[in-house]
């Protein structure tokens, strides 16, 4: 999961709030190995958001996921997902002056590169 926002988010708690909750939940879906979830939060430098009134925040979340997971269950996961980022950022959404969303994208396995110890040590756990 990698989340951009806004400066306005660093003002409290909340990034750090809905990064557990967004690890809390991907965890909870059962369809991602505990290995491969990371969870990356980055403040963009600069940002206009809609009408450029400064009070506007956003989170933009976006999820890569292997290959190999149907439609449905990727929906009901995001469905999950989103819906514990709402209730992490639920103040942040009981404004006018702000904006979530949340996209899926499949990645390509033959264009994907990766090595990490870390699966094998915690397949080791099972």
């Amino acid at each position: 999961m990698h989340i951009e926002y806004s400066r306005g988010c660093d003002a409290d708690d909340a990034i750090n709030r809905l990064c557990r909750a967004i690890y809390d939940a991907m965890k909870a879906a059962g369809i991602f190995p505990l290995a491969g979830i990371r969870v990356r939060a980055f403040c963009a430098d600069v940002a206009i958001v809609a009408d450029d009134v400064p009070e506007n925040d956003f989170v933009a979340m976006t999820l890569s996921v292997g290959a190999g997971r149907s439609t449905e269950v990727l929906k009901a996961a995001g469905d999950q997902i989103f819906q514990a980022a709402q209730t992490a950022l639920a103040d942040r959404l009981a404004a006018p002056h702000f904006a979530l969303s949340l996209e899926i994208r499949e990645i390509n396995s033959d264009l994907s590169w990766k090595d990490t110890p870390i699966h094998a040590r915690l397949s080791k756990k099972d």
